[in-house]
């Protein structure tokens, strides 16, 4: 008795592998989809190669990143000896005079390698550039899947290891936003509209980086009974609702610290000067 999954013997669908082999429901639509579900892939597409573009131009620009109090959050720390000399800020003079280009490719190597490996962020260019699939309910090309089981997408197995460099990252960037309740002489006791920026900007960083499902797994993780550990349960409860948002929190980190950079940079190329509150 047919039951309507198996392709007739005339199915037009090619058999070339992949999502289109045989064994699939009888449906000739490459889908059903009716809405404009390419939206989404090709705003995330858009986002992406802005934030690519900006962000490539500003680390190789080697300038224009220090303006007191402020350090863009793309050069700090500040681990080369070609920094610009930062009073108490972040200047860890670890790379010497060999290193000649621009600082800001070391660090961001960091927090570039953690949101590569995110869940969402891989969910979120598998789709826009890779279309595998494109969305939900729609086919991808592609003739084979093999996940992330071969090189080179295998390697996104060290993302729980790039979420406790982001930890180390998100604490200088703390550091930094403290530094900058200084004004352009160092004194402190001052906040310009610069120390807003830096404060919403390690606020949603701090929020992007703890809704992480590896911090979610590394405080609530191989418990069998939350019961003999309620301090890990609570804390495993505020990380899985920071988690429920981690999409949205992790554009809108991505947007604020791609702003903080950009206000530092027009401060420090002289567009304007840091407007001050006290």
């Amino acid at each position: 008795m047919a039951t309507g999954t198996e392709p007739p013997a005339t199915d037009p669908r090619p058999r070339s592998g992949g999502v289109r082999t045989g064994g699939r429901a009888a449906i000739a639509a490459p889908h059903l989809r009716t809405d404009r579900w390419w939206l989404a892939p090709a705003a995330t597409v858009a986002g992406l190669l802005a934030f690519i573009a900006y962000s490539t131009w500003r680390a190789f620009a080697n300038a224009d990143y220090y303006a007191a109090p402020y350090v863009s959050p793309f050069y700090s720390p500040c681990l080369a000896e070609n920094c610009e000399p930062m009073k108490g800020g972040p200047n860890w003079e670890i790379f010497g005079s060999w290193w000649g280009i621009s600082p800001a490719i070391i660090i961001l190597i960091f927090p570039l390698g953690f949101r590569l490996t995110c869940y969402y962020y891989r969910k979120a260019y598998y789709r826009g550039f890779w279309a595998s699939p494109p969305a939900c309910a729609v086919a991808e090309p592609h003739r084979t899947y093999t996940g992330e089981t071969r090189f080179p997408l295998i390697l996104q197995n060290v993302h729980r290891y790039f979420f406790y460099a982001a930890l180390l990252v998100a604490g200088i960037l703390t550091y930094d936003t403290v530094l900058a309740f200084r004004d352009e002489t160092y004194a402190w006791g001052h906040m310009g509209l610069g120390t807003v920026v830096f404060l919403v900007n390690i606020a949603l960083i701090w929020a992007y980086t703890i809704s992480c499902h590896s911090c979610r797994h590394i405080v609530g993780g191989k418990l069998k009974h939350f019961s003999r550990h309620p301090v890990r349960y609570r804390m495993w409860q505020w990380a899985g609702r920071l988690n429920a948002r981690h999409m949205q929190l992790a554009w809108a980190s991505l947007v604020s610290v791609a702003l903080a950079d950009l206000y530092v940079y027009l401060v420090a190329s002289g567009v304007f000067d840091d407007p001050r509150f006290f």
